[in-house]
C-alpha cells in the first residue's frame, strides 16, 4: 500500500456523503432508457458490469450483473426466457414472479441506490420498461477456493474444515454445527468504499444482550475507506486498543467458533477474512487449543500445564540468563558456573547484547521462514539456525549457552497455540531483557509485577481480562488450569457476566 491515500477517511467528509445520499436517493424510473443511462454514467470505465438487453413485445428488458460475480450464466438466461411472455411482463410483481421462477430468492426495489449496492454485491438486477421498480435475482456467487483445513490451527483429531473467504459459506459452517432456530445474525456494512459485509452470529437465549448492544455500537463509530482484514475492525473495537495484548480472540475454525457460541460469545465474521473474530476474550482462551477436548481429559490437561510452562519460559528464560550470569552468579551451581565462565571466556559482548543479538537473529530468520515459499522457507529457517548458531559459537561472538537459551525460547513460543499471544510474549521479553541486565532479578520482579497489574486491569466487553482469577471464581476452574471431564463441566457463563447454570442435561449428578 506504499505510496497510496491512507484509509482513514476525514470524519466530516463521510458524514457529508452519507447525507447526501439520504437527500438525493434517485428512484427508479419507468423510463428504462433513462435508468440505463443513470447506471452507464455511474458505471463509466467499469467494463465488468455487464448489461444485457432483450426486447419482449416491444417492451425492452436490461439484465444487470458484474462479471465473475454470478455463480452460473445459466441462471440469468433462465430468468429471461421465464419473462418472454407479454402476461409475465404485465404482471411483473415479486409475488407473481416468486411463483413462476423458483431458482433463486428475489427482491424489488424502487432505489436506484439498491440497485447499484445489490449489482456490487454480485447480484443480477433486471429492469423493464414501463416499470418503476427493479427485480432482483440472489444470484451471488464468484471465485472462491473451496473449505479446507486451516493452516495456522491444525489438529491431530478434530474436523479439518476451516473458514474460507466467503461469509456465506463460513455461515453455512456454523449453521451446519447449531441447527437452532435461536442461533440469530445481524448484518451490517462496514466501510465507505469496500462496503464490507459484516455478520454479528449468536445464540439469543445465551448471550448477553448488553454486550451485543455495546459491540453494534462500536461496529456503528468505524469510519474507514477499506476493511480487507479481521484486524482493521479488531483494532477499532477492542477496550484498550494500546495495550500489546490482544483482547479479542481470532480463529479460523468452526468448531472453536461453535464452542464459544454455546458459551454465549459473539462472533464476528467478515466477508473476504478467513479469521473470526470472538468476543469476549479472557486470557485463557488465548492459550486454549480446540484439540483440549478431542483428547482424555488427563492427556489434555498435561499437555496444557507444559503449554502454561512454556508461557513463562518464552517471557523469562531470556531475562533469567542474563540475570542468573550478570548479578546473582551464586545462585548457580559451582559446576554449570564454571562451564558458563569458560564458554563467556572469549565472548566479547555482555550478555545483554549478546541475548539480543540472538533473539533479533532468530526473530529475523522466523520472518524469512514465513514469508519465502514453503518449502524453501523451511529449509532456510532450519540450515539458518544451525549455520549462524554455529558460526557465532566458533566466531567467539555468543556463547553455546546463549545459543541453547535461544533455541528453547524459540520453541516455547511455537507450542503456544494463538500466534496474537505468542507474538505479544516475544516482544516483551526484550524489555524485561533490559531490566534483567540492570537489576537483576529485582528488575524482572518489577517487570513482572508491571504486566500482571496491566493484564489485571484489562477487560474485554467489560468482562475481566484475567477472569475467573482475578476476580477469582473457584467455581470456575475446572477448564483453566485443567480440563476435567465433560461430565463435572455443569456450568456455563449465562447471560449475566458472572451468573452461571448447568448445561448438562438428562445427566444424573455425581
Amino acid at each position: 500500500m506504499s505510496g497510496s491515500k491512507s484509509p482513514i477517511k476525514n470524519q466530516n467528509s463521510s458524514n457529508n456523503n452519507l447525507s447526501d445520499k439520504d437527500e438525493s436517493s434517485p428512484l427508479v424510473n419507468s423510463s428504462i432508457a433513462s435508468n440505463i443511462s443513470y447506471l452507464q454514467t455511474l458505471f463509466q470505465d467499469c467494463p465488468d458490469v455487464i448489461y444485457k438487453s432483450y426486447l419482449v413485445e416491444s417492451k425492452r428488458i436490461y439484465l444487470i450483473y458484474l462479471n465473475g460475480f454470478v455463480n452460473d450464466e445459466s441462471i440469468p438466461l433462465e430468468v429471461i426466457k421465464k419473462l418472454l411472455s407479454k402476461d409475465f411482463i404485465e404482471q411483473c410483481t415479486q409475488s407473481h414472479i416468486e411463483e413462476r421462477l423458483y431458482t433463486s430468492p428475489i427482491n424489488e426495489t424502487e432505489e436506484m441506490n439498491e440497485v447499484v449496492s445489490e449489482v456490487l454485491n454480485g447480484h443480477s438486477v433486471v429492469l423493464v420498461d414501463d416499470i418503476n421498480k427493479a427485480l432482483i435475482f440472489k444470484t451471488k456467487g464468484g471465485a472462491y477456493r473451496q473449505v479446507s483445513e486451516p493452516t495456522s490451527e491444525s489438529v491431530i483429531r478434530g474436523s479439518k474444515d476451516g473458514f474460507i473467504e466467503n461469509i456465506s459459506t463460513n455461515i453455512v459452517l456454523i449453521r451446519q454445527k447449531i441447527r437452532s432456530p435461536q442461533l440469530k445474525i445481524i448484518q451490517k456494512k462496514v466501510g465507505t468504499q469496500t462496503q464490507t459485509s459484516v455478520a454479528l452470529v449468536y445464540l439469543d437465549h445465551l448471550v448477553n444482550q448488553d454486550i451485543l448492544k455495546e459491540l453494534q455500537k462500536r461496529i456503528d463509530l468505524i469510519d474507514i475507506d477499506g476493511i480487507l482484514e479481521s484486524e482493521y475492525v479488531e483494532e477499532f473495537i477492542e477496550d484498550n486498543p494500546f495495550s500489546p495484548f490482544p483482547q479479542i480472540q481470532n480463529t479460523e475454525r468452526p468448531d472453536t467458533t461453535v464452542a464459544s457460541l454455546l458459551e454465549g460469545r459473539i462472533t464476528i465474521l467478515l466477508d473476504g477474512a478467513p479469521s473470526v473474530l470472538i468476543v469476549p476474550t479472557t486470557f485463557w482462551q488465548l492459550l486454549q487449543s480446540s484439540e483440549d477436548y478431542y483428547h482424555r481429559f488427563y492427556f489434555s490437561t498435561f499437555i496444557r500445564l507444559i503449554r502454561y510452562l512454556s508461557v513463562f519460559i518464552t517471557l523469562l528464560l531470556p531475562a533469567l540468563y542474563i540475570a542468573l550470569s550478570t548479578y546473582q552468579i551464586e545462585l548457580i551451581p559451582t559446576d554449570m558456573l564454571l562451564t558458563l565462565m569458560a564458554s563467556h571466556e572469549k565472548v566479547p559482548l555482555p550478555a545483554l547484547l549478546e541475548a539480543i543479538t540472538m533473539e533479533v537473529t532468530f526473530e529475523a530468520l522466523r520472518e524469512a521462514g514465513v514469508r519465502l515459499p514453503r518449502l524453501i522457507g523451511q529449509t532456510v529457517s532450519i540450515l539458518g539456525a544451525i549455520v549462524i548458531g554455529t558460526a557465532a559459537v566458533q566466531a567467539g561472538i555468543v556463547s553455546a549457552p546463549m545459543v541453547i537459551v535461544t533455541s528453547i525460547t524459540g520453541i516455547a513460543a511455537s507450542i503456544i497455540p494463538k500466534a496474537n499471544i505468542a507474538d505479544t510474549l516475544r516482544l516483551l521479553r526484550f524489555p524485561l531483557m533490559v531490566l534483567a541486565s540492570f537489576l537483576g532479578l529485582f528488575g524482572i520482579s518489577i517487570g513482572m509485577v508491571l504486566i500482571g497489574a496491566h493484564l489485571c486491569s484489562l477487560k474485554s466487553f467489560g468482562m475481566p481480562f484475567m477472569s475467573p482469577f482475578a476476580p477469582f471464581s473457584i467455581r470456575e476452574q475446572k477448564d483453566v488450569l485443567v480440563r476435567v471431564p465433560w461430565w463435572l463441566m455443569r456450568l456455563r457463563q449465562n447471560k449475566d457476566a458472572f451468573h452461571y447454570r448447568s448445561f448438562i442435561r438428562g445427566r444424573n449428578k455425581r
